[in-house]
């Protein structure tokens, strides 16, 4: 046991008794790797005596320079190290007054004399992104790509007097995904792993364990640094070395070609796997084949016949398009003014004239707001053009928009030809003829504003649970699809039009998607019921309804965000004004389960959007299509793009990706236990981001002899068997008073054996099918291990003997505290019940709590004082009295704790994706 605890100790301790040895150490280099290389070592209890870095840049000091100043280390900001081939006797001096143990440098771009580098006791190590000896030199990330190697990684080489050939003293390694790029590759592995690994060979150093491996001259390569003349794309080669070529220069210094007599570098490359889309030819200099600009990019073909496909094009002026909108971008990048359109021109300058009555001459680069205009100014520059130029009508937002004069004016002739309006969203649809409606659903992930395939072209099956027959087949999203969804979403909320848009304004947007929701309902039920087994009305009633509510609810709540202000003690003679601020995170990821598709989505991302953050969702991978109609309602509604993004796919891929993107600051998730608790620690080791969970469920009901019996039958069925028992706070368990037990139990079965089981369409129908084939499996194992441990099976237990995921409504008694039954949730049509002694209050409450979940719980009985006394007693988030699933959504939802933390609905909802900030003034 010693032994486990001090292991223990070496491997949990985050305080600075981790290792016992420890080093003073000079940091040389700059950059943010720079700064969390000598963060982490700082944290490890290692001395930095002193930091060497680069001069500020326009005022502003290097990453590693801040985080040493604000931390006391001492930082010596040197242009260059050497003049005239010798080591400036200043810089030498600042050097050794350090006293340095051992050289680290992280990422450094100056030459460092080797009498520097030999001046420790310990020597100098260096970080190199490429597994040493191959790609020595300066680019050696863009050449791994380029060379098309299957391997990436790094070394922390001893250096020496030649070029990156000192010995090795740690590597690591990983595999080459198909389209990732030099940002990706860094940020996924590099970028972390090298850290860690800095860390480690600094540790093993100090311990006197540190390895010098001789490089091995078989295999060395050397590659300098890839400048914008050598990026030129040579076009006779296969698609995966062109691919390669792109996006090992992208993004710097970027591979470019030329289309049109003018320099066009491409971004964003991958390869094309599925077949080529249609798209118009495009010419480029020097390809045997022309491109073919699609609607998601522009396809690029090799020398083999295999295509690629690039998303963005740079053009000279810096300027950068989606590939998608190539031609369009030419025919909309200048507006040539007509005789009438300048009329309209001298109309506005004039009105503008009379408005900023401080600025002497209305000029092209004029600015509305910087010249000293106000928002009610907006509303008088608006209402003059209407009046002045033939009832022109333009939005408050038009003028946000478009600040500078020329840049107004260009919007206002486009509003004028009607070319302002957003591009039409392309929507490939599967339509299908069921419940007396065509019905038309995405199937694409939705990315910035577009529906588009999965990057590697990836799809996947989603099942009718009715009949187990293919509904369609949806795109399967890739980390890159999730890397470009959390990078549209940061757009959106850092640059984009959200992030300028006021309160309610989002409110009205989000009561504009509300409608649309309500008046397509039908079809959201008809999808709901495709996709997940959900029975129509059902579905229309709850699962769209109280979306819409939902919707509505949060939307009102849009411009009620507010902080406080807060008395302080004043610093006298001057006075304090303190008060808060509620802030959005910024960019939050919600991952929602199957059982109430559009439910879920809407409670977590209607909270999520009323705050101000932009979100990327990732619904059940079994039930995608009603989160992807929604994505295509939001652009009805006007949503600006990368606002929202739905990406289908896997937990074990996108959502993994998501809980652990360094770029999301909230993940919302609803789900199992055991996955949320793989979610919370990936959020806490990757960057600590906000989470809320609901999660696992076991909720005890509660049933006294002092019931109104009929009630407590009909809706103990409900607490069971509501959406046919997929349903996160079902009565886990049924503890009914002795007395009435048997009775119960008769008029269960009886009503039972009413329910119509059968097509979720079919408007009679009162119980439809499991959600997907494995959960039914799931159910029926969970039946026989409560046969097995001895519970009483008094109905039901099998599945229906149809097509489809069909089960029979079961009940068991008899069961026992120990058992698998009592214990565990089954997320499903069973009824497990089990008696309590008359009037044994206390006994059944200590019985009801023996759990590790607490997510909701009910009791039902005629005494008010019995009443309130459990419902004080019983630990969990909701408890229902005389009644069971009355949820709204005004009132907050979540559980206690193995069900997990944070709340949906309410205004409490809001408070799990908004931010606290304090400011105090004095005056």
């Amino acid at each position: 046991m010693l032994w486990r605890s001090s292991q223990a100790l070496r491997r949990f301790s985050t305080g600075r008794v981790y290792f016992q040895n420890k080093l003073k150490l000079a940091l040389i280099g700059q950059s943010l790797f720079g700064q969390e290389v000598y963060s982490h070592l700082c944290r490890q209890g290692h001395r930095v005596v002193g930091v060497f870095t680069v001069p500020d840049k326009d005022g502003k000091a290097d990453p590693l320079a801040l985080a040493a100043e604000k931390n006391g280390t001492p930082v010596f900001k040197f242009p260059r190290w050497r003049a005239k081939g010798k080591t400036i006797k200043e810089v030498a001096e600042a050097y050794r007054s350090v006293g340095a143990e051992l050289n680290v440098l992280p990422f450094c771009t100056q030459f460092i004399p080797m009498d520097v580098i030999e001046s420790p006791k310990h020597g100098s190590i260096i970080y190199h992104p490429s597994i040493l000896p191959r790609h020595r030199g300066a680019s050696a990330i863009n050449w791994t790509l380029i060379m098309g190697d299957k391997k990436a990684g790094f070394s922390v080489f001893w250096a020496d007097d030649g070029l990156d050939t000192g010995p090795i003293l740690l590597q690591r390694s990983c595999d080459v995904q198909p389209d990732d790029t030099v940002d990706a590759l860094y940020n996924r592995f590099l970028f972390p792993e090298g850290i860690k690994a800095m860390v480690e060979a600094v540790q093993l150093i100090a311990d006197g364990k540190a390895p010098r491996i001789p490089q091995s001259e078989e295999g060395a390569t050397y590659e300098g640094i890839q400048k914008k003349e050598n990026a030129e794309i040579s076009w006779d080669q296969s698609a995966e070395d062109l691919h390669n070529w792109i996006r090992g220069h992208d993004k710097v210094p970027g591979a470019w070609t030329e289309i049109n007599g003018q320099v066009v570098t491409f971004y964003g490359s991958s390869l094309l796997n599925s077949s080529v889309p249609p798209g118009e030819p495009l010419e480029i200099k020097g390809a045997k084949k022309p491109g073919l600009v699609t609607k998601n990019g522009l396809v690029l073909f090799g020398n083999d016949g295999k295509a690629l496909m690039v998303r963005n094009l740079q053009f000279e002026d810096g300027k950068m398009i989606p590939a998608s909108q190539y031609f369009a971008a030419g025919e909309t990048s200048v507006v040539e003014l007509t005789a009438e359109e300048v009329k309209v021109a001298e109309t506005i300058k004039v009105i503008w004239a009379g408005i900023l009555s401080n600025v002497p001459v209305i000029e092209d680069s004029t600015d509305f707001f910087k010249s000293g205009a106000s928002s009610m100014d907006v509303a008088r520059l608006v209402e003059e053009i209407r009046q002045k130029c033939g009832g022109l009508q333009l939005q408050n937002e038009d003028v946000y928009m478009a600040t500078r004069f020329e840049d107004f004016i260009q919007k206002v002739v486009r509003k004028l030809r009607g070319e302002d309006q957003e591009e039409e969203l392309v929507v490939d649809y599967v339509s299908k003829e069921v419940n007396e409606m065509t019905v038309k659903m995405p199937y694409q992930c939705f990315i910035n504003g577009q529906f588009t395939d999965a990057d590697d072209g990836k799809t996947y099956d989603t099942i009718n649970p009715t009949d187990g027959s293919i509904i369609c087949k949806v795109s399967y999203a890739s980390l890159v699809d999730v890397d470009k969804a959390v990078a549209a979403a940061k757009d959106a909320f850092e640059s984009g039009e959200w992030g300028r848009m006021n309160a309610r304004e989002r409110g009205r947007l989000m009561y504009r998607l509300a409608d649309l929701l309500e008046e397509n309902q039908e079809e959201l039920a008809t999808i709901e019921a495709l996709d997940s087994g959900a029975v129509y009305t059902l579905a229309l009633k709850t699962h769209i309804g109280m979306s819409v509510q939902t919707f509505r609810y949060f939307a009102g709540w849009c411009d009620k965000i507010q902080g406080s202000t807060i008395p302080i003690n004043q610093a006298r003679p001057n006075r304090n004004l303190t008060f808060t601020k509620k802030e959005p995170l910024g960019v939050c990821a919600i991952i929602i389960p199957w059982n109430y598709p559009l439910m879920m989505l809407a409670w977590k991302s209607a909270a999520c959007l009323a705050a101000g953050n932009t979100l990327v969702l990732k619904p059940a991978q079994v039930t995608p299509l009603t989160a992807l109609k929604f994505a295509e309602l939001s652009v009805k509604a006007g949503f600006p793009k990368g606002v929202i993004n739905i990406i289908p796919g896997s937990g074990g891929i996108a959502g993994q990706r998501l809980s652990e993107h360094p770029d999301i600051r909230k993940l919302g998730f609803t789900g199992s236990t055991l996955i949320g608790k793989q979610i919370m620690k990936s959020c806490a080791v990757s960057n600590l981001k906000k989470v809320s969970l609901e999660l696992g469920g076991k909720s005890p009901l509660i049933i006294f002899n002092d019931c109104e019996l009929d009630k407590a039958v009909r809706m103990g069925m409900g607490a069971v068997f509501f959406n046919k028992g997929e349903n996160c706070i079902a009565a886990g368990r049924l503890f009914v008073e002795e007395s009435i037990h048997d009775e119960f139990v008769t008029r269960v079965v009886e009503e039972i054996k009413k329910m119509k089981i059968g097509d979720p369409l079919d408007r009679s129908t009162d119980h439809g099918p499991q959600n997907h084939k494995a959960h039914l499996e799931k159910l029926l194992q969970y039946c026989e291990a409560g046969v097995k441990e001895g519970a009483t099976l008094v109905y039901g237990g099998r599945q229906v003997q149809r097509p489809g995921f069909f089960m029979e409504p079961t009940v068991f008694t008899d069961v026992e505290d120990h058992m698998y039954l009592a214990k565990e949730e089954s997320f499903g049509p069973i009824m497990v019940i089990s008696k309590f002694q008359n009037g044994d209050i206390d006994g059944v409450l200590e019985r009801a709590n023996n759990t590790e979940y607490g997510l909701a719980s009910g009791v039902f009985t005629s005494d008010i004082n019995k009443a309130m006394y459990v419902s004080e007693k019983l630990e969990a988030g909701t408890v229902f009295i005389n009644t069971y699933n009355k949820t709204d959504v005004a009132a907050p939802f979540g559980g206690f704790k193995q069900s997990g933390f944070g709340k949906d609905l309410g205004e409490e909802a809001l408070n799990e994706y908004l931010k606290t900030k304090t400011v105090t003034l004095e005056y």
